[in-house]
C-alpha cells in the first residue's frame, strides 16, 4: 500500500487555496500510477477492462471507496473503460485529498 493510500481523506479548511508549483508535482510524482493532473486543477486517469461488466464492478468498487472517504469524483463508465476526474470542487482545485482518494483507488483490485 502506498504513503497516500494509508491516509484518509480530509474536508478543507475554511479559505484553503489549491496546490500548486512545487507542492503539487511532489504528489504528482508520489501518486504515479497514470494519473494526469489536468491544468493544475484536476486528476484524471482512464481504467480499461475486458467488458463492460469488469468496469462496472470497478465502478462500484470505487464508488465504496469514495463514500466511506466522504470524497466524490466524478465517474465515466462505458464498454470496457471507466475514467475518473478528482478534485476538490470546494475551492475549484487539487487538495492533497484528491491525491490521497486517487492512490486509493490504484489499490481496489481491477
Amino acid at each position: 500500500m502506498s504513503e497516500l493510500a494509508r491516509k484518509s481523506c480530509v474536508p478543507c479548511a475554511a479559505g484553503a487555496k489549491p496546490l500548486e508549483g512545487k507542492a503539487l508535482e511532489s504528489l504528482q510524482e508520489e501518486l504515479g500510477g497514470g494519473w494526469s493532473v489536468m491544468d493544475g486543477h484536476h486528476l484524471e486517469k482512464e481504467y480499461r477492462f475486458k467488458d463492460f461488466a469488469g468496469a462496472l464492478a470497478f465502478t462500484n468498487r470505487i464508488g465504496q471507496v469514495a463514500e466511506a472517504e466522504g470524497h466524490h469524483p466524478d465517474i465515466g463508465l462505458s464498454w470496457g473503460k471507466v475514467n475518473v476526474t478528482i478534485y476538490t470542487h470546494k475551492i475549484d482545485g487539487l487538495t492533497e485529498s484528491d491525491f490521497v482518494l486517487a492512490a486509493k483507488f490504484d489499490e481496489v483490485d481491477a
